[in-house]
């Protein structure tokens, strides 16, 4: 292979990585969010803060880098195999993600979420011998990379223990991220995305965007880490205050943001976390900035050989 194709495969996949980074430092530190670790305080948990977040995320960067080359290096169409491939990388960020916060899951679900998202994008790179700059087109490989994800939570034995979003399925028959990431993130597709687009368009500030995208997907998102917490009553609970949110304008309006610091101290009071919506917008987040990034042809193609 050419030196200069070779540089421009290292480029890309450098550069999905730091997307990767840069989304979950966005998320973290979009402010204010009801029950969410943010600039403004730890939420509704105990064992970690904004620091703990910015701890986990220095750390993660040869994951998603690890991922993208391997989803270059990927040589069939027998795409599940490549989420085969990359899960040694995911469980290795986990160790490290572990070891930086002390025990504490910041990120799990980002690691496996932008993993996959870092794996699609690298396979369609070689592929296609260019940046891809639709979403639709990037979550589509993901969904193809995730199709039998779902198959797993069906298929426990007794020889190990439950995982988190094994007992959720069985107790609530949702599939948590695992059928987020096997939908191709249609929630961030339908909802996400184009309120991302709608109010940066704008030229609103982007943290009041990323708050504003989160209230869409907490008003729709079958949050796992809420039911993990609690049950679907509080759920519910946590979509209709989203929407309440909403339709008082949200973070754009000076009733909306009074309801929104509200929210925060009641769910930080009722042990209220609504993360998966957080993971979401960090996917969020991540497309968004990669369509923007592809569209200004700022990543260096490697020719067509």
């Amino acid at each position: 292979m050419k030196e200069d194709v070779f540089v421009g495969m290292n480029d890309f996949c450098l550069t999905v990585a730091e997307t990767a980074i840069k989304s979950m430092l966005y998320e973290v530190s979009a402010t204010p969010k009801p029950g969410l670790v943010d600039r403004r305080n730890s939420g509704a948990h105990k064992d970690m803060n904004f620091l703990t977040f910015m701890s986990s995320s220095a750390v993660l960067f040869d994951t998603f880098y690890r991922c993208a080359i391997e989803g270059m290096n990927f040589t069939t169409q027998d795409y599940p195999v490549l989420l085969e491939r990359i899960r040694p990388f995911g469980i290795e960020g986990e160790k490290k993600m572990f070891a930086a916060t002390n025990g504490v899951n910041t990120h799990k679900g980002l690691v496996f979420s932008l993993g996959i998202i870092a794996a699609a994008l690298g396979s369609l790179y070689k592929e296609k011998k260019e940046s891809i700059a639709d979403a639709q087109e990037i979550c589509k490989r993901v969904q193809e990379i995730a199709v039998d994800l779902c198959k797993e939570l069906g298929m426990r034995t007794e020889k190990r223990a439950q995982t988190y979003g094994e007992k959720l399925y069985e107790r609530y028959n949702i599939k948590g991220i695992r059928g987020e990431v096997a939908s191709g993130f249609k929630t961030v597709l339908k909802y996400g995305l184009p309120v991302m687009k709608k109010y940066t368009s704008c030229d609103e500030d982007l943290n009041n965007v990323f708050v504003q995208v989160l209230l869409h997907l907490m008003s729709e998102t079958e949050d796992s880490n809420i039911l993990g917490r609690h049950d679907h009553g509080t759920l519910e609970y946590v979509k209709q205050s989203a929407e309440i949110a909403l339709q008082l304008g949200g973070v754009f309006t000076k009733e909306g943001m009074e309801y929104i610091i509200f929210l925060d101290r009641e769910f930080i009071s009722r042990n209220i976390s609504p993360g998966g919506s957080a993971d979401l917008l960090a996917v969020t987040i991540m497309l968004y900035l990669l369509e923007q990034q592809f569209e200004c042809n700022e990543i260096k193609h490697y020719e067509k050989v």
